[in-house]
């Protein structure tokens, strides 16, 4: 007979736990939530101050009469959920379903699962926070009481299988808004001037800046043909010099948010995939002698904030690996976002004594590959800024002044472990400009003028939507990834070359819900509710009272949605061939993997089949077949020849139609990071990357 029993939410974690608390404790696992609202029905008794109807969860009994046993046969039970709203709502059902006392000191929290931070947590247990339940129930029955009232409109006037959710909504409104705005983008014309000098033996670059001291726009060649007329010669006199050195400051620990931006850039992770290789590393990674031990702290957060003892443990590796010059000296204070609500530490290891070099034999190679994201970028946030030496020139011809300007780094500080990436993928490059002083000279080689056009905002990607989501305030750390999820099966954007295009079903759902919920993809809307939530967890607000607030306008836009809203019938997308089994014309459906093609005579016919994508390139191989884009189980895009079997020519990078110049062999497009290189699959004939 065990003394206490521990309850938490994944069979990983208790097995960790047990190790660090010894024989006196047995930890057992939920397997998440043990109750909730029915699937078969609305739940939430809108009559009855929305008291909400909570059963055991299907395929939960057996876990739960195991957890009854269990708690029969202990002195004292802890409810160990994780740290957040959900993890507080696990430990209240729990209570509930074995008759716990919730204002006894049942709960336990910790931020991590290490043998320090497990054992000083039991020492502090509290009541289960109401506050924090209460919130996380307003947030359940407010998702339930809109997509069990606007799903079905949906199945009845477009198609079966359709939801609305009030941030899934809200994602899909900004990627149609974005689409919207590229399809009505008027290009502008504006032009430089891009010049090499020369003084000495050295060369730089400079770009036309003004006339008299004044910033010039130039917005046409006639504009250009002005300022190049003004030009006398090819000599230049330097005007002014500038020199600075400036600090940079390294970035902040992650949030969920920002951790999901930077997989993204660097890693190319998906978002799911990002939370899904961070919840391993925090429940626990045998790492051989230590045993199970949690990589990083709770990856749920909005905070960056980092405990005491985590920062001298960086210190204390920064002087020991780097030296004194790149420990911080002084206390940082990041800037605390509107919207945060700082209930945990930022994403940081758990020791930073174990770098990844340490831990590389016991982690697959994504995982390595995350941890060593979020072990860098911690361990560089407790470093000295880098410092640059900046220069400014600015040379003069009559009244024309071109400007260069340059910068080094002179002390890599942070820099030296890690430098946080950008969405449009460029890297800050040293561009050093000679030794120039006012007064000199310098000789221009050649002068470039250039015709440009302004751009189009670009379409979201993943990482570009989830920092949008968080600047205004619309869900919350645990909701971006499921939210992106949700939108891509329910068909209503697709991913195109990893930027979010929205679908015809995704614009069409869209008018019906901005014709009769307005609130519901409202963005000033959503955000407030959010901070209504957060108000219900710091005990601000009665969440009985939020949902009576929203649900009166709500029953009114959705008596008229149910009498005025018309059959929407969403006309197939013929695919331009004919059924090889009945003769029917072939359409075009969406499936949870993507496009595919099936016949319009379904259920009579059932015939599928993939569709075909030609790149205009002959099988090298057999001569005979056309090369066509094909998709691993992965999703992973590959190229193979159109007579498989009979052909099993493959390739990773996309073949293109010339021949190979040194061998005539094929040449294919390789992606790397700094553009996409050309280059010959038979010898070592490569061309220079292009952007």
């Amino acid at each position: 007979m065990s003394d206490y029993l521990v309850i938490v939410e994944s069979p990983a974690k208790a097995k960790t736990i047990e190790r660090y608390l010894g024989k006196k404790y047995k930890v057992r696992a939920s397997m998440g939530h043990v109750r909730d609202l029915p699937k078969s029905q609305m739940g939430v008794d809108v009559e009855n101050r929305f008291e909400p109807k909570y059963i055991t969860i299907r395929g939960k009994g057996p876990v739960l009469k195991e957890l009854k046993t269990a708690a029969k046969k202990a002195k004292k039970i802890y409810l160990a959920a994780d740290p957040d709203r959900e993890g507080e709502a696990i430990a209240w059902h729990l209570a509930h379903s074995l008759d716990l006392d919730v204002k006894s000191d049942c709960r336990v929290v910790f931020n991590e699962i290490t043998k320090d931070a497990i054992k000083d947590s039991f020492k502090h247990p509290r009541p289960i926070n109401m506050d924090l339940v209460d919130s996380q129930q307003a947030r359940r029955i407010l998702d339930r009481l809109v997509g069990y009232n606007i799903s079905p409109l949906l199945w009845k006037k477009v198609k079966k299988g359709l939801s609305a959710g009030r941030v899934q909504s809200v994602a899909v409104r900004m990627i149609i808004d974005r689409e919207n705005e590229i399809n009505h983008f008027i290009p502008e014309e504006y032009w430089t001037i891009e010049a090499a000098f020369e003084k000495g033996k050295e060369s730089f670059q400079a770009h036309f800046h003004g006339v008299n001291g004044k910033k010039v726009e130039l917005k046409s060649e006639a504009d250009v043909q002005d300022i190049m007329k003004k030009l006398k010669g090819d000599i230049f006199e330097i005007s002014n010099v500038t020199k600075k050195e400036r600090k940079r400051n390294p970035a902040p620990p992650f949030t969920t948010s920002s951790l999901q931006q930077e997989a993204a850039r660097k890693l190319n992770f998906r978002a799911k995939k990002t939370m899904m290789l961070a919840q391993q590393l925090y429940e626990g990674i045998d790492i051989g002698k230590e045993g199970t031990v949690g990589l990083i702290t709770y990856m749920r957060t909005d905070s960056t904030r980092v405990s005491e003892v985590a920062q001298k443990e960086a210190n204390e590796y920064i002087l020991d690996k780097y030296g004194n010059d790149f420990a911080r000296t002084a206390e940082r204070k990041d800037k605390k976002q509107q919207n945060t609500q700082d209930a945990h530490e930022a994403i940081r290891p758990t020791s930073t004594l174990r770098d990844p070099a340490s831990v590389k034999e016991y982690l697959s190679r994504d995982q390595l590959r995350l941890y060593r994201l979020i072990w860098e970028r911690f361990t560089a946030s407790q470093m000295s800024p880098a410092i640059m030496d900046t220069m400014s020139v600015d040379l003069i011809n009559g009244d024309v002044m071109f400007r260069a300007t340059g910068s080094k780094v002179k002390f890599k500080g942070f820099m030296k472990v890690y430098i946080e990436g950008s969405d449009d993928g460029k890297e800050e490059k040293d561009n050093i400009l000679p030794a120039l002083e006012k007064g000199d000279q310098a000789k221009t080689k050649t002068i470039d003028p250039k015709q440009h056009f302004t751009q189009p905002p670009p379409r979201y990607t993943e990482a570009r939507l989830v920092k949008t989501l968080e600047e205004l305030g619309i869900g919350r750390p645990s909701t971006y990834a499921p939210t992106l999820d949700t939108i891509q099966r329910r068909g209503y954007v697709t991913l195109d070359n990893k930027r979010f295009v929205p679908t015809e079903l995704g614009e069409i759902v869209l008018e019906l819900i901005m014709e009769f919920f307005p609130d519901i993809i409202n963005l000033e809307f959503t955000a407030n509710m959010e901070k209504s939530l957060d108000d219900v967890e710091e005990g601000k607000e009665q969440w009985v009272n939020i949902i009576d607030d929203f649900y009166k306008d709500f029953e009114k836009h959705l008596e008229k949605a149910e009498e005025e809203m018309e059959k929407v019938e969403i006309k197939p997308e013929f695919a331009g061939e004919d059924c090889e089994n009945c003769g029917s014309p072939m359409v075009y459906k969406m499936g949870r993997y993507g496009k595919f093609m099936a016949c319009s005579n379904f259920p009579d016919c059932r015939n599928t089949k993939p569709i075909v994508k030609e790149i205009g390139v002959k099988c090298p191989k057999c001569e005979k077949g056309n090369i066509i884009e094909r998709k691993s189980k992965k999703r992973r895009i590959f190229y193979g020849c159109d007579q498989y079997p009979d052909c099993d020519f493959l390739s990773w990078d996309k073949p293109i139609e010339r021949k190979c110049p040194k061998c005539e062999g094929l040449l294919a497009e390789k992606k790397l990071k700094k553009g996409i290189q050309v280059q010959c699959a038979n010898c070592d004939y490569k061309e220079e990357p292009q952007n």
